[in-house]
């Protein structure tokens, strides 16, 4: 079976209200730029019902025993099997049907492609609570 190309992960901890809508954005982002992909979702210790709303839109999952934020990056990193790595919250404070610039940079051979979603400044409700 060959390596996908992108792995697309999404630290998690309690983020059932936004994480089918990441979930979904992102399959879709595979699925319409024809990218052998994973969404991969690494989490920190869910209590919410989130580990069983990944599994059920077939994101692979993760448990990260280890607490925190950087835990659940490194062992997301490390479980990838995607060529290329692609990390964004699960909380909907990133687009992940808007990814198709980052793949070209990787493409490319740029080692780090890094975006921000704070340029031009935040919008009133961009941010969850």
């Amino acid at each position: 079976m060959m390596r996908p190309e992108l792995t697309i992960l999404m630290p998690c901890l309690n983020e059932a209200r936004t994480l089918t809508g990441c979930i979904a954005k992102a399959q879709r982002f595979l699925e319409q730029y024809g990218i052998s992909g994973e969404v991969l979702v690494a989490d920190n210790g869910s209590t919410d019902g989130s580990i069983e709303l990944a599994t059920g839109l077939n994101a692979r999952v993760i448990a990260v025993p280890v607490r925190g934020y950087g835990a659940a990056l490194s062992a997301g990193i490390a479980a990838a099997k995607g060529e290329y790595v692609i990390m964004g919250d699960s909380d909907e404070s990133y687009d992940f049907s808007a990814l198709a610039p980052f793949v070209a940079k990787l493409r490319e051979g740029y080692d780090l492609v890094m975006g921000n979603r704070y340029r031009g400044g935040i919008s009133p409700g961009a941010m969850p609570p």
